[in-house]
């Protein structure tokens, strides 16, 4: 399995470090591996989140422990937004002072206006560093499918690639990467308007856990257990005849649920081979919008045919 900390820095036969070229820019609705935003070369722009009346920067202002604890105890319902465009701005100056080119991967613009807000940074970014090349792509997704293709380009460009190429593998992760999830109540997501009020009923009595994929911005129901038991083992099924045998790249995604996503973890990683398998926490961006108790994986596979 892939080790983050085992990255080649030095050029083989030579004593010479590679020189990473291109910085990595992401939001924070990117479900990354705990410490990961500390790494060199990648930047994480917090969204806001406004619960109880306050607004706090997402990662900063307040951790996914402490915004679960207060979501449970209000009756208001959390909003969320995308970085402002200075945010972002500060962002690419600060990468833009040690790097040569800037790739910036937002959430999907179906989701979040973060791709416009990024954008927006970008005319007076360049008129202040000319230089610097940067682009910006949008992931179609958010959470763990979003931190894979952060992920993916961020080990190219460790390995001194140029922008092009570190593009490239980014895009090719958007393409594959899909996301499977199931919430254990719909009650946040019927508070937030997200969900009628008749189907957050029935779901109730029914006990059910809806389960479903995320897939180039489009989400649909792919079935409905009654049992995070039964959740856990439908979603790791369409896993598999999704991934099927290929080497598997995935993150194990949960919101307040570091129990179950550790056990689904070792699942995942008895019985698939497993190119890189991270555990990630829904960000309080995140989890505003569905709620504690969530479980998921996003994943892809080097299979061609995926």
């Amino acid at each position: 399995m892939l080790d983050l900390h085992a990255i080649p820095f030095r050029l083989c036969n030579s004593s010479m470090p590679i020189l990473p070229k291109v910085a990595i820019i992401v939001d924070s609705a990117a479900s990354l591996p705990a410490g990961f935003p500390e790494r060199p070369g990648f930047f994480v722009v917090p969204m806001t989140v406004t619960i109880g009346g306050a607004s706090y920067r997402d990662g900063i202002d307040i951790t996914p422990a402490e915004f679960y604890s207060r979501l449970r105890s209000t009756s208001s319902s959390p909003t969320t937004s995308a970085p402002p465009s200075a945010a972002y701005l500060d962002a690419f100056c600060s990468a833009a002072e040690r790097y040569e080119s800037i790739l910036c991967i937002t959430a999907g613009g179906r989701f979040s206006s973060s791709f416009d807000s990024a954008a927006a940074a970008v005319e007076e970014f360049r008129r202040r560093f000319p230089a610097v090349e940067i682009r910006i792509l949008d992931s179609l997704s958010a959470a763990g499918s979003q931190g894979l293709a952060a992920l993916q380009a961020w080990r190219e460009a460790q390995q001194g690639a140029t922008l092009a190429r570190v593009e490239m593998n980014a895009m090719r992760v958007v393409e594959r990467v899909s996301l499977l999830a199931f919430v254990d109540t719909l009650r946040y997501l019927h508070r937030g308007g997200r969900v009628p009020l008749a189907a957050y009923i029935g779901a109730s009595l029914m006990m059910i856990k809806p389960l479903f994929r995320l897939h180039h911005s489009e989400i649909a129901t792919v079935a409905r257990p009654r049992t995070r038991r039964t959740a856990i083992r439908r979603m790791l099924e369409l896993m598999k005849e999704e991934a099927g045998a290929a080497p598997l790249h995935a993150t194990v995604m949960h919101a307040d649920a570091a129990k179950d996503a550790e056990s689904i973890r070792q699942s995942v990683d008895d019985d698939f081979d497993c190119a890189e398998l991270y555990v990630s926490e829904f960000t309080p961006a995140m989890g505003a919008h569905i709620g504690p108790g969530l479980l998921g994986v996003a994943f892809w596979s080097e299979s061609p045919s995926s």
